[in-house]
């Protein structure tokens, strides 16, 4: 199946500072290493999104703040609207550079419901801490439910996934009632994570009820019993709920050596769970499956993993070592050693205490998440 690849030079522009984690750098580095390997991406360069397109999901008061802030004449009472924060500083532009990231997830939706595209890869986005009127959590507007409620009002049923490490809280309180949305969500239990939501008990409600689906896992994970998890929910909640269309956010920091949390997956589980996703909206979307990226801050390991998701979902061949003039080359910039192969060191050993403890208790929460909605189900 062919795949449309969307990107755009100012997704860059959306940029908190040179200490921030989000850094646009991440991109820019992943835009290099597909050139290198010679995949043709083809990318299209999507619109930006319209303010009106951005009121789909936020309050008006909200993006009255996000314009003010991003236009050096922040109004009283920021905070209130998470802006301002160490998570969410102001920078100039910053509504034209959300907008720009809304725009690209936004323009994959229209090329699904418009039978222009099956299968979308927008190299950007997955903004999906953003609430109604709340920036958090890096996030400033939500491109996936901007995106999400495009096909929704074009009467499409949508199964959403999130495999950041970080809860979808965003996606979730955006779609709660909606009976035609499910979202399912695999992170760190928020007892020890940021945004610390995502308990199974947090199902949806009123006509939404049974369509908020939430996998809390304990730290230190590891990517079999991930894949398990995956395993034992996913692909049940899919083809039970029989959405048209999946979209799904890539986060990449669940990776083992991402320093903001505290899964231990390797690219290998990433490549596994990647190709799960490809069939399960073959199998039961007809292919319809738009695709974001996310979390990750830890460069080498996100960029390899998101090198990974590209090469796979256009089709290329996955290449066992790097090349050596995009290594020196980052290496410098960066000042930090990188991995010479795209994927982690096969001989990765963690030192994981209570392994088979943590096993079990992930596989238990799978089980009572499907306890709890299958009887809203059926």
């Amino acid at each position: 199946m062919s795949t449309t690849v969307l990107s755009s030079p100012r997704y860059q522009d959306y940029d908190f500072g040179p200490e921030h984690p989000f850094s646009p750098v991440r991109l820019e580095m992943l835009l290099d290493l597909l050139e290198e390997l010679g995949a043709s991406l083809n990318a299209v360069k999507p619109p930006i999104a319209t303010r009106n397109d951005v009121l789909s999901v936020h309050a008006e008061a909200f993006v009255d703040q996000v314009e003010a802030a991003g236009a050096g004449t922040p109004q009283g009472g920021m905070s209130r609207y998470g802006l301002g924060t160490a998570d969410v500083p102001i920078f100039d532009g910053m509504d034209a550079a959300a907008r720009t990231l809304v725009g690209g997830t936004l323009h994959g939706a229209r090329l699904i419901e418009q039978g222009k595209a099956e299968r979308i890869l927008q190299l950007g986005g997955g903004l999906h801490h953003a609430q109604e009127q709340l920036a958090s959590g890096f996030c400033v507007y939500n491109d996936l439910s901007v995106a999400i409620q495009h096909l929704r009002d074009a009467g499409r049923r949508v199964a959403y996934l999130d495999i950041d490490v970080h809860h979808g809280d965003g996606v979730q309180a955006l779609h709660y009632d909606d009976p035609d949305v499910l979202t399912i969500s695999l992170h760190e239990s928020g007892r020890y994570l940021f945004p610390g939501t995502g308990t199974v008990h947090e199902i949806g409600e009123g006509a939404g009820e049974g369509t908020s689906l939430n996998v809390p896992l304990e730290p230190f994970t590891e990517s079999d019993s991930f894949v398990d998890v995956f395993e034992r929910v996913v692909p049940y909640a899919v083809e039970n709920f029989m959405p048209e269309v999946m979209v799904v956010q890539c986060g990449a920091d669940a990776h083992f050596s991402d320093p903001l949390a505290d899964l231990l997956l390797t690219t290998h589980a990433y490549e596994t769970v990647f190709r799960r996703i490809f069939e399960l909206a073959d199998d039961h979307c007809q292919g319809r499956l738009l695709l974001t990226l996310g979390g990750g801050y830890q460069m080498d390991a996100t960029v390899r993993t998101w090198a990974l998701l590209t090469l796979l979902a256009t089709g290329h061949d996955l290449p066992e070592q790097l090349p050596e003039s995009w290594i020196q080359r980052w290496e410098n910039r960066l000042e930090d050693d990188l991995t010479p192969t795209l994927h982690d060191p096969s001989d990765r050993v963690f030192d994981v205490p209570r392994h088979d403890t943590i096993y079990k208790q992930n596989e238990r929460v799978s089980k009572r998440v499907l306890e709890l909605l299958a009887p809203l189900w059926y």
